[in-house]
């Protein structure tokens, strides 16, 4: 069953159990997905709509930073009630011993001599942890890898 599918499912599995914080989150999800393939005028695969889920994850996440300095502590909740919904379609996340053994490869597959090749080393890195990582946790991991280079 393809993510799509089974997001489809879980809309309706939380419509019969009449959850509807989950329905909303998952509906939001569903229109999102609906909008790339209309603007787009394709069919989405699953890596589309993980990198649709982590982008809303992301702006939850920027979210819940603003509602807590706002002091508006019902509304940071609401959106990390929306973030857990969202992080149970995420594949599982890779532990940092793991995302660092997977930078010195990427850093040794492309030849990268010092800060001036991140960019190399990210386009290396990006499709293989997408979705699995956070990225700027990477980000951060690389730039330390090449500065001791």
């Amino acid at each position: 069953m393809s993510l799509k599918e089974q997001i489809t499912e879980d809309m309706k599995a939380a419509m019969r159990a009449k959850d509807s914080a989950r329905l909303g989150t998952i509906r939001m999800l569903t229109a999102a997905m609906k909008q790339k393939e209309v603007d787009e005028r394709i069919e989405l695969n699953d890596a589309q709509v993980l990198a649709i889920i982590e982008k809303m994850i992301k702006q939850r996440k920027d979210s819940i930073t603003q509602f807590e300095a706002g002091g508006r502590q019902d509304l940071a909740d609401a959106e990390k009630a929306e973030v857990a919904v969202l992080s149970a379609y995420m594949p599982a996340a890779m532990s940092e011993a793991e995302i660092q053994a997977e930078v010195a490869a990427a850093v040794a597959a492309s030849g990268a001599a010092g800060p001036q090749d991140m960019g190399k080393v990210m386009g290396v890195l990006k499709p293989k942890l997408a979705g699995r990582a956070d990225m700027t946790i990477v980000s951060g991991l690389v730039k330390a890898a090449l500065s001791k280079a």
